[in-house]
């Protein structure tokens, strides 16, 4: 007799860990209606969640805006959430994975600008696809802008060059 019952609920969820879980997506969801629009372009996201997140800053009013979020919720259940989460990690700013990618790329700008060729060998080899005479060029013109101690408009332009080799090679663009 005790072999048809089965005890063993290890695979059930409890009503609060259910409860739980979906206030967690409604939380990541109203952390979504805070970016902008080419960022969330960027994520995995279904067209109804993408319209959602549009409208939610015509919700105003409390209740309103609960139960907007709430529906936003809802939305994210079907959403490939862990996707989601590391591509916002990537994205945010206020994100340890954000800044140690930010702080790894001025390095490597730095390293380019001070470095020479050996430098840019060691990043085409890291970033295949770059253009190796237009990177050549801005490092050229920010060893000569900091040889003049001028404004660093030309280590800006490098920066945001490798940032958009990065983010083309992480799947961010």
């Amino acid at each position: 007799m005790s072999e048809f019952i089965d005890d063993d609920f290890s695979g059930e969820k409890s009503k609060s860990q259910v409860k739980r879980e979906l206030h967690a997506l409604q939380e990541l969801g109203e952390r979504l209606t805070t970016f902008k629009a080419d960022v969330l372009a960027k994520l995995p996201l279904s067209d109804a969640l993408q319209r959602a997140l549009a409208e939610a800053p015509k919700h105003k009013a409390n209740v309103a805006r609960k139960r907007h979020i709430q529906y936003i919720g809802k939305l994210m259940r079907e959403q490939d959430v862990e996707a989601i989460v590391a591509l916002i990690d990537q994205l945010d700013s206020s994100t340890r994975e954000y800044n140690e990618r930010f702080h790894a790329l001025e390095r490597w700008r730095d390293r380019l600008i001070e470095g020479g060729d050996t430098a840019l060998e060691s990043f085409v080899a890291d970033y295949p696809e770059t253009d190796r005479q237009h990177l050549r060029g801005l490092i050229r013109h920010a060893q000569h802008e900091a040889a003049h101690n001028k404004p660093p408009a030309a280590a800006r332009k490098v920066f945001k060059y490798i940032r958009d080799l990065d983010e083309a090679k992480r799947g961010l663009r």
